[in-house]
């Protein structure tokens, strides 16, 4: 797995090649699980069309479904639609929501904070047109891995200043929530788990404009003054990983602050775990897990409303 994923000489990957690599390393996720349907859309964007890829969950007792808009990992330099269909098929499943795949802009080429207003604006038009979706405009949440849960933590501090939109919950797997964070996992981890601090800092230097702090609220969510008033949070990490403390610490500011939050760190896995559901039998009861707890929220007692 550490070979998929080039980690071996992380601080000497050329872009092309970390691409490569993570899109190999996807490849472990079992990407021909059956959903009921399939549809590629594209909408409009701050600097061009934003292609979504639309998943609906094999089995629906109704036209009118929950939504989930989903923000893949990769660092902000890497992944796609296509990465990601072994990890959006299941959670369409297992979650029972109508899934939206977000194909937003990727660094360099694309700095700050291209991909957070292609993330913001995707999720405006998913509230916006959840009639045309047959989505349930009450029952909308966002989620996302890696640094496409750090997208879903920003989308959700921004559409809460928002006049009119409301977020029903928000999910985030193995997040980077703070890129200036200097904790025991950032240390311990730094190299020999999946996820090696030399690519950590390389996508961060592709991804912020020089002169920006990583310790921005806008790059760094953790680092947001106000955590009131958010969605509720399903919070999953990684024993073996970088930014374990991170997505812990970011569980405990929201529950701080009077957020329902349902966090879990699974024993014995690293940064990615649940993508690799072909050589990792453990991340597809994970999976099921996971998608269960939103399966949960939103079509049992415990419905809730951000």
């Amino acid at each position: 797995m550490l070979a998929a994923a080039g980690a071996a000489d992380a601080a000497r990957l050329t872009l092309g090649e970390r691409r490569d690599a993570f899109r190999k390393l996807m490849s472990l996720s079992e990407s021909s699980v059956a959903v009921g349907h399939v549809e590629d859309r594209a909408l409009p964007g701050p600097d061009g069309p934003i292609r979504v890829r639309i998943y609906t969950p094999i089995d629906t007792r109704s036209d009118r479904l929950p939504g989930l808009v989903y923000f893949h990992g990769g660092g902000l330099v890497a992944g796609s639609l296509d990465t990601h269909e072994g990890i959006c098929r299941p959670l369409a499943n297992e979650t029972g929501c109508r899934l939206v795949s977000v194909d937003y802009r990727l660094a360099p080429e694309h700095k700050f904070p291209a991909a957070i207003m292609d993330g913001y604006v995707a999720t405006l038009w998913a509230v916006e047109h959840a009639a045309e979706l047959s989505i349930d405009p009450e029952r909308i949440a966002v989620g996302g891995d890696s640094a496409g849960g750090t997208l879903a933590a920003i989308v959700c501090q921004l559409a809460r200043q928002a006049r009119g939109v409301r977020l029903a919950a928000q999910l985030l797997l193995c997040p980077i929530t703070d890129f200036a964070a200097d904790t025991e996992s950032r240390c311990a981890f730094a190299e020999g788990y999946l996820l090696h601090k030399a690519t950590l800092d390389r996508d961060l230097e592709h991804y912020i404009p020089a002169g920006l702090n990583p310790a921005d609220p806008c790059v760094s969510p953790l680092r947001a003054p106000d955590f009131h008033g958010l969605p509720p949070a399903y919070i999953h990490t990684a024993e073996f990983d970088p930014v374990r403390d991170e997505g812990r610490a970011y569980a405990d500011r929201l529950a701080q602050a009077g957020v329902e939050v349902s966090y879990t760190c699974h024993p014995g896995m690293t940064h990615l775990f649940y993508g690799m559901t072909s050589v990792v039998p453990y991340a597809r009861s994970a999976m099921k897990r996971i998608g269960g707890e939103i399966r949960a929220a939103f079509y049992g007692a415990l419905r809730h409303a951000g």
